[in-house]
């Protein structure tokens, strides 16, 4: 191993995925085949208009900018404005990137943190909050409520997730503006990511965007928003930022540098995607339908449900710990992420996606009765 292999290893933890390789072989032996609940990819086609979209702007020769066409800015304050209840949007508050992990992955880094700057992230997180303080050398640390939680004279970075990715749960309106109303009391800048915000079953979620959490002013805040659930379009890397228009521009001129560009097809094809609710609505009764079968089917199995109100995923327990219900579910053919991916509190759960395509939610439906 070279010096500098070695360094990257030791900084980073084994990614998780990998972890459910041995898994995997299990179900894809099942004579019916695997039915993969693991990973919340979409499987449905991309919507007809998107893609249109993408090959009229095929022929794009040149380089795209960094902060794209006006059309898309157009496109990403309209539908802060229409979709989030944002108010008095300008350019200089939206900013598109290269899909939502890069930057998640990255923010800490472009934002100048690293050693002795704390990046603090729910305790049940999506992985890569961790990996985004530990690539610039800064301390992630976890919490459950940030307001008494935390040390507010080391954290730089606060990330909120609502709804949660794995668990669902969605914060309500009162308690964004208190962890709102707090970060900026002590100087904290907030990144919220908001990629399930069209995904709400049990619950509305709300973007602190919104007047009613934000006062009206975007200073110290800003949320993270992907087109790859609502749209299907994993595939595209199609995502933006939105809010303090100071913080923006600084990530705006960064970003210049490291050539980190939407590609313009991709540019096109989001202002089309955003301009279009017929689909996601469409998308949404696809997932509902297939949540509804595979949480009676789970419950109906023994399973326990909790929170789950949001998102594409269902947080599920049998009261085990994870691997064993992992390893239980696979010789089934069916596989789930273990709830430890996502933190220690998470080490009795399992994540189940419902991403599959109807033909596979029924196979497992039927597995599991």
């Amino acid at each position: 191993m070279s010096a500098v292999s070695g360094a990257v290893s030791s900084r980073l933890p084994v990614f998780p995925w990998d972890k459910l390789e041995p898994y995997k072989k299990t179900a894809v032996a099942h004579p019916d085949g695997i039915v993969d609940l693991s990973v919340g990819t979409p499987v449905d086609p991309v919507p007809e208009l998107i893609q249109r979209a993408l090959v009229a702007a095929a022929d794009s020769p040149g380089y795209p900018t960094v902060w794209g066409t006006t059309e898309l800015r157009d496109a990403l304050t309209g539908w802060c404005e229409r979709r989030l209840g944002a108010v008095g949007l300008t350019h200089r508050n939206v900013l598109p990137v290269v899909g939502s992990k890069e930057l998640v992955a990255w923010l800490p880094t472009q934002l100048g943190l690293g050693a002795g700057d704390q990046v603090a992230y729910p305790r049940l997180a999506y992985p890569t909050y961790e990996v985004g303080a530990r690539l610039c050398g800064a301390e992630p640390v976890v919490y459950d409520d940030p307001t008494t939680d935390l040390d507010p004279a080391r954290v730089r970075l606060l990330w909120l997730n609502s709804p949660s990715n794995p668990t669902g749960k969605v914060l309500g309106k009162d308690e964004l503006t208190r962890i709102v109303a707090w970060a900026r009391e002590h100087g904290i800048l907030v990144f919220s990511d908001e990629c399930y915000l069209e995904l709400g079953w049990e619950a509305d979620p709300v973007s602190v965007l919104h007047p009613d959490v934000s006062g009206g002013t975007y200073e110290g805040i800003v949320v993270v928003h992907s087109l790859s659930k609502r749209s299907n379009l994993a595939g595209y890397r199609a995502a933006f930022v939105a809010g303090d228009a100071d913080v923006l521009g600084e990530l705006l001129q960064i970003r210049k540098h490291g050539g980190m560009m939407t590609a313009a097809p991709v540019q096109a094809a989001t202002v089309a995607a955003l301009g279009d609710d017929a689909h996601v609505a469409e998308q949404r009764e696809r997932y509902a339908a297939r949540r509804s079968a595979l949480r009676t089917a789970l419950e109906a199995h023994g399973f326990r449900i909790e929170h789950s109100e949001a998102s594409l995923y269902l947080w599920a327990t049998r009261d085990e710990p994870c691997w064993d219900t992992v390893a239980y579910l696979a010789e089934k053919g069916i596989l789930v992420a273990p709830g430890d991916f996502y933190g220690t509190a998470g080490e009795r759960f399992v994540r189940v996606a419902f991403t599959a395509t109807d033909e596979r939610v029924e196979a497992a439906v039927k597995r599991l009765g």
